[in-house]
């Protein structure tokens, strides 16, 4: 027997209307539970939904990315907080967040390096990082003097440093030889006074 009304339409959700994965209807019910404010607008659990949705999508690509870096199919915490450390956006928005087992950005102070390996990552950070634009390779010859002339660079630097330093260090000595002799002139004076 059919209804007065005719045959009950099959329900549209509104995740449905506003295309979205995230439960609109859900985040209304929350929204209203949660006593955030009196009343809550209809466009409200629509926009909060799209929001958190954008958030989660961003998240799990870059996490994804991640796990392919890692030659991992599945997304652990690792791969998460890989995803959020290295982007600038998320990093700042979850800048006070602890994942759980997500361990840290892998980071060495280049003072702690040795020497060879100082001189090799110099080179990668001063080589060109997109692989697009390749610089032509230069020949063997022109090779070996920029290896010499960063060393010359550097010994310069060195002795700008110990000059500045040797600086210093006779200010230093005038100053405490200044300050002997008032000690001195001082002294005489009060035995001068006291005789």
């Amino acid at each position: 027997m059919a209804r007065k009304g005719g045959e009950r339409k099959k329900a549209v959700t509104r995740s449905t209307k506003a295309g979205l994965q995230f439960p609109v209807g859900r985040i209304g019910r929350f929204l209203k539970k949660g006593r955030y404010a009196q009343r809550v607008g209809s466009g409200a659990p629509v926009y909060l939904a799209a929001v958190l949705e954008y958030l989660a999508a961003e998240v799990l690509e870059l996490a994804g990315n991640a796990a392919k870096d890692n030659k991992k199919t599945r997304i652990v915490p690792r791969h998460l907080l890989l995803a959020i450390r290295n982007d600038q956006e998320l990093g700042k928005l979850l800048a006070g967040v602890t994942i759980a087992h997500g361990g840290v950005i892998p980071n060495i102070n280049p003072v702690l390096l040795p020497k060879k390996a100082l001189e090799k990552a110099e080179k990668e950070s001063q080589s060109p990082k997109s692989p697009k634009r390749k610089a032509p390779a230069p020949a063997p010859a022109a090779k070996k003097t920029p290896k010499k002339t960063a060393a010359d660079k550097k010994t310069a630097a060195a002795d700008k440093k110990t000059a500045a330093a040797d600086k210093k260090t006779a200010a230093a000595d005038k100053k405490t030889a200044a300050a002997d002799k008032k000690a001195a002139a001082d002294a005489e004076e009060e035995a001068a006074a006291d005789e």
